[in-house]
């Protein structure tokens, strides 16, 4: 992949959402799915981007429908992140049917979630970061995250945690500003 394209394309991603209403969530998930997609094709995790184009792509269309920006220019993006997610399957880096079976016989098998989760899909360097704190620690607030890791925003902590939630490696525990993160024990 063309690493100046994606950088490109981001910045296109950044002028087209600025047509939409401030407070829109909409608005910084298409931000943040852009960098996604630029972040893992500059460290090569091909396997990340397309999931992040299929939803960036979904994304897109939902605000197509909002006629917050001309058609045409969504309409470019759209294609240009089309060309993208079809060279990658092109090159033979991602196969989804291989992938399906994989996690199919993974998921019946006896194995820990995160041991799992390592075969089918590489951790992101942050979260290993906070699972690591963790077996260190035994629990954590957003805020002692945010103080290991300053360069990431509260928000994308949380996104974190909720990824290390769904894929069964940790637990939350207390509601607002008494909520805490651990180890998922069995």
């Amino acid at each position: 992949m063309d690493k100046q394209k994606i950088i490109d394309l981001t910045k296109s991603v950044y002028r087209l959402t600025l047509l939409f209403p401030k407070k829109e969530p909409l608005r910084y998930k298409t931000r943040e799915l852009a960098d996604d997609i630029l972040a893992s094709s500059v460290k090569g995790a091909v396997k990340d981007d397309v999931a992040y184009l299929e939803v960036l792509d979904s994304f897109l269309e939902v605000a197509k429908a909002q006629n917050w920006v001309k058609q045409d220019e969504l309409l470019e993006i759209q294609n240009s992140y089309a060309n993208i997610k079809r060279d990658i399957e092109r090159s033979g880096a991602v196969n989804p049917s291989l992938e399906k079976e994989g996690l199919a016989e993974n998921q019946s098998s006896e194995k820990h979630p995160e041991a799992e989760f390592r075969e089918n899909k590489k951790m992101p360097e942050r979260q290993e970061r906070i699972l690591a704190f963790l077996r260190e620690q035994g629990r954590i607030q957003v805020w002692q995250a945010k103080e290991i890791l300053p360069e990431v925003t509260k928000r994308t902590l949380r996104r974190d945690f909720e990824s290390l939630l769904k894929r069964g490696l940790v637990e939350r525990i207390g509601e607002r500003n008494n909520t805490f993160y651990q180890i998922k024990t069995a």
